[in-house]
């Protein structure tokens, strides 16, 4: 299930604003990725046909299990390696930055690594 890295990016925002804010609307996720309204347009499309999401007739967006599943991965990712990276001593916004571009590239298996570590770690 390997998708294209900014796919996985508007999943786990969404899946933050609804977490946020309850429902999602596209210009939540203009606001918040700082977009253009065309290129969130062409991305929901895109995550639309492809089954990540859906789109109520009033414009409110929900993750289906599919996209839930993918942006929890991220959004578990994102969140443990950037707690991580501040508990090194990284600066928070290097921290979330970096988290940002790992999250999409760290095997399975490392990220299972890591998280055995640093649960280790807190014991």
């Amino acid at each position: 299930m390997k998708i294209q890295e900014s796919a996985e990016n508007y999943l786990e925002t969404i899946l933050i604003l609804q977490k946020r804010k309850g429902a999602v609307r596209a210009i939540d996720i203009v606001n918040e990725l700082e977009y253009t309204k065309p290129s969130v347009s062409v991305a929901m499309k895109n995550l639309r046909e492809n089954g990540y999401i859906t789109v109520s007739k009033e414009g409110h967006i929900s993750l289906t299990s599919k996209g839930r599943e993918i942006a929890e991965i991220m959004y578990e990712r994102h969140t443990l390696i950037s707690t991580w990276l501040e508990a090194l001593g990284v600066e928070r916004k290097t921290a979330v930055e970096d988290a940002c571009r790992i999250e999409h590239v760290i095997s399975a298996e490392s990220f299972e690594a890591i998280k055995r570590h640093v649960s280790h770690s807190d014991s």
